[in-house]
């Protein structure tokens, strides 16, 4: 497809998402997919967050990988693309950010695909395959609650389904979108329940930004240079 936006590429970068090649590439989304990489993986993040605990290292990555699916529902709801692009080209590198190392996720430009209508049901369902397979893998490198993985997604995504919802011209298909995440159609491939709609309550986003909705603590409060959140339900 044609190149992204200024705007677009300045949305992916709030989510630590870049479009070029990072200069010392750690490890790809690929290279999740076999279990032999695993505890190198995981001592990895160790060393990358110096997390008191497997766990805090194991969901602080879930939060990084979780801003990419974000970034992939703001693209759908927003401009009918997605990324769809090979995993080996999902890449994590080391970067900054506000003094504390962290990752951030690199992919390609050219994989952003225009998404029609009669696709965005199964396009939403192979997303939320993709990431239930990524989370069935990091829960292997220690003990870690699929609700705090998927809550480490959901957090993110609210705020864009606010603002999505309250504009006149993106409201339709980000309602849309809603829908199709409350429904347990999509997730049918590994649950027989919508998380999504389990994290909501079917709410509209208006009712639920700036309020106390997760269930599961996200372990922030375990690496150093991070805080414990707001809405901490371990306070």
């Amino acid at each position: 497809m044609n190149d992204l936006t200024y705007d677009q590429l300045r949305m992916l970068n709030s989510y630590s998402v870049y479009t070029e090649i990072p200069k010392h590439t750690l490890f790809s989304l690929d290279n999740l997919h076999n279990d032999f990489y695993l505890t190198d993986f995981k001592n990895l993040l160790m060393g990358i967050t110096k997390a008191r605990t497997e766990a805090a290292a194991i969901s602080h990555f879930g939060r990084r990988y979780g801003m990419f699916i974000a970034m992939q529902f703001y693209m759908l709801s927003v401009y009918d693309e997605v990324w769809d692009g090979d995993l080996k080209d999902i890449r994590f590198s080391v970067v900054s950010e506000f003094g504390t190392n962290t990752l951030a996720t690199f992919i390609t430009q050219k994989d952003f695909n225009y998404v029609e209508d009669s696709e965005r049901e199964a396009v939403i369902e192979n997303i939320l395959t993709q990431c239930h397979f990524i989370f069935k893998q990091l829960r292997k490198t220690t003990s870690i609650s699929p609700l705090t993985l998927w809550e480490n997604v959901f957090g993110y995504m609210i705020w864009n389904y606010y603002t999505s919802v309250g504009n006149p011209l993106l409201a339709d298909r980000a309602l849309k979108d809603l829908k199709i995440l409350e429904d347990t159609k999509v997730w049918q491939q590994f649950s027989n329940k919508s998380w999504f709609n389990q994290f909501t309550g079917g709410k509209n986003p208006a009712e639920l930004v700036n309020k106390p909705l997760r269930k599961s603590c996200c372990f922030s409060k375990d690496i150093p240079g991070l805080m414990i959140c707001e809405f901490c339900p371990m306070k």
